[in-house]
C-alpha cells in the first residue's frame, strides 16, 4: 500500500502524464518558429543592440499566443484547416493573395534553414563539403515526413522541442549581470534609428509568421480527425487546447529571450556587432565562451531546422491540397496523397536549390520577412474576423480579451509592415 503521507505523489504523476498529453500542435507550433532563420535574427539583435531587445520576448508572447489560439479554436470548432474556411466563407481572391505571398515566403523560409543547418554541421565536421550537408539533410526530411504518419512524427517533433533548451543553457555558462538583464526585460529600450526599428520588425516579422497560422488550424483539426471517439468541442477540450498554445508560445518566446541574451552577453560585449548567418553566429561563440558552448549552439541550430522545416512544408503543402481538393494528410501514405507529398518535395527540392543560385540565408531571410510583414496583418484581420462570426464559430467566438489582444496584434503587425515598407523604400 502507498503511504497515506505519499498519497499525492500518485496524483502528481498522473497530473503530469496529463499535461504531456495535452501538450502538441501548440508546443511544437511554438517550437518551431524558433527555426534557425530566427535564430540567425535573435542573434544579430543580441549582437548588434546587446540586451536592448530582450523586452521584446515578453511583448510578443500574448500576441502570438493570442492569434495561434484563435487558429486553433478555428480548426477545432469547423475540423477543418484555415484554407477551407477562406475558401468557403470569403471571396477567392483573399485566398489567392494569401497563397501569392505565402508560398515564396515559406519557401525562402525552408531554403534558408537548410542552408544554415548545412552551414554548423559543416563547421563540425569541415571535411565534408556544406552542399552535401544540405543535400543530407533535404533526403533526410523527405524520408521521415514522407514514411512516418502525423501521429508518430508528432512524436519526433516533440522530442526536438528539447534541443531549444540547449540556448537557455548557454547563459549560464558565463557570468551575468542578471540585475542589468531584469531591467532591459521588463523596462523597454527604443532607439529610433533605421537600425534598431529594423531589428525590431525582423523580429516581429520572424516570430508572428503567418505559416504558423495555417499549420496551427490544420494540426488541430487532424487530432480531432484522429480520435477513435467522436469529439465534443466543449469547455474542456477548448481549456487542453489554450494550455497547449499558452505553453508553446511561452517555450518559444524563453527560447527567443535566452538567443537574445547570449548573443547580446558573448557577442555583444566580445566587441562581435554583425551576424549575417546562424554559422557565423555559433563560430563567434567558440573563441569567446568556450568549445562546449559552441558545440550547444550548432546542435540546438540543426535540431530546430529539423523541427521547423516539415512544419513549413507541411503547412505549404496543406494549403495547396485545401485549394484544389486534393487528397492531403501527414497521416496518410505516398499513394493516398500523391499531389500532397509532390508539392512537400518540390518545395524542399525548391528550398535546397537557392543553395545552388547564390541567395544567401540572410538574403532569403530578408526577402521572407518583408513577404511574411505584408501578408501577416491582413491575415490578423481575417482571423479576427473569422474568430468573432457566429455563422462560422457558433457560441465558440472571441472574448473580450481575445479580442483586445487581437487587436493590438494587428495594430502592431500593421506599424511593422508600414515600417517594413518605408525602409525598402527609403
Amino acid at each position: 500500500m502507498l503511504d497515506p503521507k505519499n498519497d499525492s505523489v500518485p496524483i502528481k504523476k498522473s497530473r503530469w502524464k496529463k499535461f504531456l498529453k495535452i501538450l502538441g500542435p501548440g508546443l511544437v507550433t511554438g517550437a518551431s518558429d524558433d527555426d534557425p532563420s530566427g535564430i540567425a535574427t535573435y542573434s544579430q539583435a543580441g549582437a548588434q543592440f546587446g540586451y536592448a531587445t530582450l523586452w521584446t520576448a515578453l511583448i510578443s508572447f500574448p500576441m502570438m499566443a493570442a492569434i495561434q489560439a484563435m487558429c486553433a479554436r478555428i480548426g477545432l470548432v469547423t475540423s477543418r484547416g484555415l484554407t477551407v474556411t477562406l475558401k468557403e466563407h470569403y471571396p477567392k481572391p483573399v485566398l489567392y493573395l494569401m497563397l501569392l505571398f505565402g508560398f515564396p515566403a515559406i519557401t525562402l523560409n525552408i531554403g534558408s534553414d537548410i542552408q544554415s543547418m548545412g552551414s554548423v554541421a559543416h563547421m563540425l565536421y569541415p571535411g565534408i563539403p556544406e552542399d552535401i550537408y544540405c543535400v543530407a539533410v533535404t533526403g533526410i526530411l523527405m524520408f521521415v515526413i514522407i514514411k512516418y504518419p502525423y501521429q508518430q512524427l508528432a512524436k519526433i517533433l516533440k522530442w526536438l522541442c528539447l534541443s531549444l533548451l540547449l540556448y537557455v543553457l548557454v547563459p549560464f555558462m558565463v557570468k551575468e549581470d542578471w540585475l542589468d538583464i531584469l531591467k532591459h526585460a521588463f523596462i523597454p529600450t527604443i532607439h529610433f534609428n533605421k537600425e534598431f526599428l529594423a531589428i525590431l520588425v525582423g523580429i516581429l516579422g520572424t516570430t508572428i509568421s503567418p505559416y504558423l497560422f495555417f499549420w496551427q488550424a490544420t494540426m488541430e483539426a487532424e487530432d480531432i480527425a484522429h480520435q477513435k471517439r467522436k469529439v465534443v468541442v466543449n469547455k474542456r477540450v477548448l481549456d487542453d487546447m489554450k494550455m497547449d498554445v499558452n505553453f508553446g508560445m511561452a517555450f518559444s518566446n524563453l527560447v527567443m529571450f535566452f538567443i537574445i541574451l547570449t548573443a547580446g552577453t558573448v557577442l555583444f560585449k566580445g566587441g562581435v556587432h554583425q551576424i549575417d548567418t546562424v554559422d557565423q553566429a555559433a563560430k563567434a561563440l567558440e573563441p569567446l565562451a568556450g568549445k562546449f558552448t559552441y558545440l550547444f549552439f550548432a546542435i540546438g541550430v540543426i535540431g530546430t531546422g529539423f523541427l521547423a522545416i516539415p512544419v513549413l512544408a507541411g503547412s505549404q503543402s496543406y494549403m495547396l491540397a485545401e485549394t484544389f481538393g486534393w487528397d492531403a494528410g501527414l497521416d496518410k501514405k505516398f499513394p493516398q496523397a500523391k499531389l500532397f507529398y509532390v508539392s512537400i518535395i518540390l518545395s524542399l527540392l525548391v528550398g535546397l536549390s537557392l543553395n545552388f543560385v547564390g541567395i544567401t540565408p540572410i538574403q532569403a531571410l530578408i526577402y521572407t520577412a518583408i513577404l511574411y510583414g505584408l501578408t501577416a496583418p491582413v491575415l490578423i484581420a481575417i482571423i479576427l474576423h473569422i474568430a468573432n462570426n457566429k455563422a462560422i464559430m457558433g457560441e465558440h467566438t472571441n472574448s473580450k480579451l481575445s479580442n483586445i489582444l487581437g487587436g493590438f496584434t494587428l495594430l502592431v503587425m500593421t506599424a511593422a509592415a508600414v515600417a517594413l515598407l518605408y525602409f525598402q523604400i527609403k
